[in-house]
């Protein structure tokens, strides 16, 4: 049988890659051209001193005199966390706070203690944060693993007020865009404190040349369809109709869309991610985490977003009108995960675990599913057309590989299977408008990553033929 003939196969500047499992691809989109192996070491960054781990694909920068921060992920030329330009290589004080008491919000990702409140002390009361949030963490390296990522740990000193210290483990993977993170909170108390574990992602939301906020920043998040909230989701803060917060019940999705209107909202969404997209880089940036249905969360809460903007929310037990200029109001959308609640007696740790990926997506699209290989933007859709399958479909992949088709009949035996593209990148998006002879038993369909590494293999897309 004949497989590809009069195929058309449109695989958008696919780039191709190096045969050892020890190299990576060439950079491209800003990055450097040179075939880079993973780094860890020390660099400026916006003035600051900051730790590096990088691997040809993406950037981590970390700094942890501000407040533990992780105030960079890069991929390519996309820097995706919101970095504050008037505090950029600076250092808070030994107070943690400004000469006033306020917050130094640096930027970036940081862990705080959840739920948020100021009703009582169960409540973080935060920010400002002098301990957590505002202080110096110390630093240590962790030793290579036998996956060759490389790592840090950032530890907070103990803080009085909510009883607890934070740590988190970091650790960047050689072969794409996936970063791990442990985060583990202790209890330094002489009591039992409970909380959850926030982890607290402030990504950039201004165009590019920095004009005005991004109408093309969405983010995407599965609903739950088993949903404790009313509507599926619940109004933390601003007014309860915002725009902004799109929920799509007939697709079982959450569209976040930044329209600079102030508000926030959590979900208790169970699928383990979400996503947000910079439509007018076509970049996607993805955190991923295990659910746990039977657990309670912070504001029955699994993942949250807030977004700066315009308008009138009630906080700190006060009516307050967010400022009208974007310097004092900047063009910030925070996506957020949450551990549940976990109960701690003096001197126990709870860790709650999470990673980031990213992926270019090539455009302003949506992120239907996401899956341990990649996202996608348009469903994998297979038709019989003249005879042949034709074949389309747009997906985002976190780490460079091959992509290999399989076809089975209504039994699940395997008709065909047959690898159509060796040189995927997650720097650039995949595309393809395919047409191949095909048993006309052919019932359906598996897109399959395989890694280039170590022939690692996962499931991006499946679909039935139409």
């Amino acid at each position: 049988m004949k497989l590809f003939a009069k195929t058309s196969i449109v695989l958008i500047a696919l780039m191709p890659l190096m045969q050892s499992c020890n190299r990576l691809s060439p950079a491209v989109d800003g990055a450097s051209s040179d075939k880079t192996k993973l780094a860890k070491d020390w660099r400026t960054y916006k003035g600051w001193d900051s730790m590096c781990l990088a691997n040809g694909f993406i950037e981590l920068h970390i700094v942890p005199q501000i407040g533990g921060r992780i105030i960079q992920y890069k991929l390519g030329d996309k820097e995706f966390f919101w970095v504050n330009p008037q505090l950029a290589g600076t250092l808070p004080p030994a107070t943690g706070l400004d000469p006033n008491g306020d917050w130094l919000n640096y930027g970036g990702d940081k862990l705080w203690p959840a739920p948020q409140g100021w009703d009582n002390d169960q409540q973080w009361p935060g920010p400002p944060d002098a301990v957590l949030d505002g202080q110096s963490y110390t630093m240590e390296h962790l030793p290579a693993e036998k996956n060759d990522a490389v790592g840090v740990r950032l530890t907070s000193r103990n803080d009085p007020s909510s009883g607890i210290r934070f740590s988190r483990m970091i650790r960047l993977h050689p072969d794409g865009t996936r970063v791990s993170i442990e985060a583990t909170m202790t209890n330094v108390d002489n009591k039992p404190r409970r909380w959850g574990i926030w982890a607290h992602t402030q990504l950039d939301g201004s165009r590019a040349d920095g004009s005005s906020h991004n109408e093309l920043m969405n983010a995407f998040c599965p609903i739950n369809p088993k949903s404790h909230f009313a509507k599926s989701y619940d109004v933390i803060f601003g007014k309860r109709d915002n725009p902004s917060f799109q929920a799509d019940y007939d697709q079982g999705m959450m569209k976040v869309n930044y329209q600079y209107r102030v508000g926030k909202i959590g979900m208790d969404s169970h699928a383990g991610w979400v996503a947000t997209v910079d439509g007018e880089n076509g970049s996607a940036f993805i955190h991923r985490f295990t659910f746990e249905p039977d657990k309670p969360y912070p504001d029955g809460s699994s993942v949250q977003f807030w977004l700066n903007g315009l308008g009138r929310i009630h906080a700190y037990n006060k009516d307050i009108d967010m400022p009208t200029t974007a310097s004092d109001n900047p063009y910030v959308f925070e996506s957020e995960v949450l551990s549940p609640f976990a109960q701690l007696a003096p001197g126990e740790s709870y860790t709650y675990k999470y990673e980031w990926l990213s992926t270019k997506i090539g455009g302003n699209y949506p992120i239907m599913d996401c899956t341990g290989a990649g996202v996608i933007c348009e469903p994998l859709n297979a038709s019989f057309k003249e005879k042949k399958l034709h074949l389309t479909g747009r997906f985002g992949v976190f780490s460079p590989g091959s992509l290999r088709l399989s076809l089975y009949d209504k039994r699940g035996e395997t008709l065909i299977t047959h690898v159509i593209s060796e040189n995927v990148s997650p720097l650039q998006p995949v595309t393809f408008d395919y047409y191949i002879d095909s048993p006309a038993t052919t019932a359906s369909v598996i897109l399959e990553w395989i890694s280039e590494k170590d022939d690692r293999q996962c499931v991006l897309a499946r679909t039935t033929v139409h």
